[in-house]
């Protein structure tokens, strides 16, 4: 159902090129989820028609009065009769959503996913950059000694769990209505949200708190919201599509564009490498011409010493005292005479 004729046009396709423009536009992306996103992984949401608050509980128990923790403390084994059937989902594997978001965080654009999920759907799929406000069911610890348990422990265990060293009860690392976020990870969803240049909130009907307040620390009003139903963020946002999560980011976000961008990135190294060595090779062109010039230089120099020893011999001969040269013929003349005489 359309809350609006948003700024960028009511047609559904209209609203998916836009939604590809801001992305493509934005660098730095962060994206607020809830159950919606994991939907069509098989797990169901909260809210929604048949969301787990709308179906029987399968005790005498409301739903949302189970997952509280006084509940959790004073009826453990209601706890557990329901956690184990509801809230626990071993065999779930990441859609087209997770699949999306890890391909956006890969391209360098999704700097944060803020989940109010407890399924680790996210992580499996690939994503890094997570923040996990509600916990994980996949993290489990007693409460007594603190040893750390994974989900097939809780699954396998009748009843309530308990410790296999200690004896105390087992509780999934998950934070139950009456308890405090963790601050360390309010604090860094905070910071993220400031940051970005564009924000999308997705599969949640914005009504749980503190996640539904994130949206006023945004410095701007690029807001992209995607969920089947309203929230009260659809009239201030700048974008609203009423669909699938899963289908909605898997047709906006490309499936290839991050093998061209390392296509280009090695392009341009290998370019970078080839000038690097003709740059590297003309230094020692020029060495070598300069020790050519050298050469050339010092030729003349090994011939004009050769050319001067050459002409040293032609020098005319020294005269005596008497205007006669110092050769050898006037003494042979003088030896002619006195065989005459």
């Amino acid at each position: 159902m359309e809350t609006r004729i948003d700024r960028f046009g009511s047609v559904r396709d209209d609203k998916i090129k836009q939604l590809k423009e801001l992305i493509a536009e934005s660098n730095n992306i962060v994206f607020l989820g809830g159950a919606g996103v994991s939907t069509e992984s098989g797990i169901p949401d909260f809210r929604s028609g048949a969301g787990i608050y709308n179906t029987e509980s399968g005790t005498k128990y409301r739903p949302i009065d189970i997952i509280a923790h006084d509940f959790f403390i004073e009826h453990p084994e209601d706890f557990y009769d329901f956690y184990k059937r509801k809230l626990i989902y071993p065999d779930a594997r990441p859609n087209k959503a997770h699949k999306a978001l890890v391909r956006l965080e890969r391209q360098g654009k999704l700097k944060a996913i803020i989940t109010q999920n407890i399924d680790n759907l996210h992580q499996e799929a690939g994503s890094k950059c997570v923040i996990e406000l509600h916990g994980s069911v996949f993290r489990n610890y007693c409460m007594d000694c603190g040893k750390k348990f994974n989900i097939e422990y809780i699954a396998a265990q009748e009843g309530v769990p308990h410790c296999d060293r200690c004896g105390g009860i087992v509780r999934p690392d998950i934070v139950l209505y009456e308890e405090n976020l963790e601050h360390e990870n309010v604090d860094n969803a905070i910071k993220a949200v400031k940051k970005c240049d564009l924000m999308i909130i997705a599969g949640t009907s914005l009504t749980v708190y503190p996640a539904a307040t994130f949206a006023q620390f945004l410095k701007h009003d690029r807001i992209v919201i995607i969920n089947k139903s309203s929230t009260y963020m659809d009239l201030k946002a700048l974008l609203t599509i009423h669909d699938n999560v899963g289908e909605v980011l898997d047709k906006v976000v490309p499936k290839r564009v991050s093998r061209k961008t390392n296509t280009k990135t090695s392009s341009k190294t290998s370019s970078k490498t080839s000038s690097s060595k003709s740059a590297a090779k003309k230094p020692a062109a020029k060495k070598a011409s300069s020790s050519t010039v050298k050469a050339k230089k010092a030729a003349p120099k090994t011939a004009s010493k050769t050319a001067s020893k050459a002409e040293t011999p032609k020098k005319a001969p020294a005269k005596n005292a008497s205007g006669n040269s110092s050769s050898k013929k006037p003494s042979t003349a003088k030896a002619k005479k006195k065989d005459e005489s």
